[in-house]
Formats: C-alpha cells, structure tokens, sequence
C-alpha cells in the first residue's frame, strides 16, 4: 500500500520522524549529562531540543495520520497503524509535559519528575518505532506496489514495476512455509 502523502516519489512521514526521534532522544541523553557534570548548558539545550522535537513531531503526526487514513478497515496493519499512531502522541504528550515543567526553573534544569516522564517518553517511543517498522517493513505499508530491486528512481517519473531496462517486474510474491 503506497503512502498518500508523497515529495519527490517518498513518503513524507518517514522523512520527517528523524528529526523529533533524534532531538527527543538527545535531549535525554543532555538530560544524563547534565547529572553527570552538573553543567546546565544541558539542561538549556535539552529544553530546546524538546520544544523542536515537539514541533517535529506534531508536524510528522499529520502526514501518518493521512497515510493511516488510507489503510483499509479491518486489517492488521489499521490495528497496529492506530498503536503507533497513539502510542507517539503519548510520546508527544510526555515530552510536553516534560518541556513544561522545566520551563519555570532556572536554566530549565529539570527536576526529578522531568526526567521520569522523559526516560517513559523515550522507552514508549522505541515501542512504536518498532510498530512503525512492521507497518512498513512486514505490513508493506508506504511501499510502492511495484517495488523491486531494480525499480527505477522515483524521480525517473517511471512506475516502479517498470526496470531501467523498460520491461516490466512484479515484486516477489508470497512465500510459503513449511510447518
């Protein structure tokens, strides 16, 4: 099932969830930090990098949201689709939270609750990435329908399923197995 939210031949959601992943992440690891040293140019740049996470991380919600509207109704990947989807807006809601309560200290040094709803925030994002990655990895969803190893380059205007040489390839089908 291809995404429906596409620039220059992507998909637009995994594009953008790098970046408040990455910042998320890093401003736990200033977090850590700043413990360890008790220098509070951490804790300054934790609480930027949660509020650009944040902001990354909204923006990245809309175009899942778009592409997760298109999967059809009673299948798994709906199911699994809709945890990723409310999982990471938990992980949002978690940093806000955080984000907030550092707001009002000096040097937004966090205090210990910060830092706890930092730490679940982190660990419930690495559940719904694996989520993520089984809606497109296992489930095929955001991937072209004529993808294949030879599939020309999405900016060739050519459709997946026709090769570099022109001749038309279908992507491997189902394998069976064994029990």
């Amino acid at each position: 099932m291809e995404s429906k939210a596409k620039l220059f031949g992507h998909p637009i959601h995994p594009m953008l969830i790098v970046f408040p992943l990455g910042l998320l992440v890093t401003s736990l690891i200033f977090d850590i930090v700043h413990a360890a040293t008790g220098d509070a140019d951490f804790s300054v740049a934790a609480y930027w990098c949660i509020a650009a996470g944040i902001v990354g991380g909204l923006l990245a919600a809309v175009f899942g949201l778009l592409d997760w509207l298109a999967i059809p109704g009673g299948t798994r990947a709906k199911g699994v689709g809709l945890w990723h989807g409310a999982g990471n807006v938990v992980v949002v809601v978690l940093f806000v939270v955080s984000w907030w309560l550092r707001s009002g200290s000096p040097q937004y040094v966090p205090g210990a609750a910060a830092v706890v709803l930092s730490v679940l925030a982190v660990l419930l994002g690495a559940v719904t990435g694996w989520l993520g990655g089984e809606l497109v990895d296992r489930l095929g969803v955001g991937v072209d329908s004529g993808a294949h190893l030879d599939a020309p380059n999405s900016l060739s205007e050519r459709p997946a399923h026709v090769n570099a040489a022109g001749h038309t390839q279908t992507p491997a089908g189902p394998t069976s197995r064994a029990a």
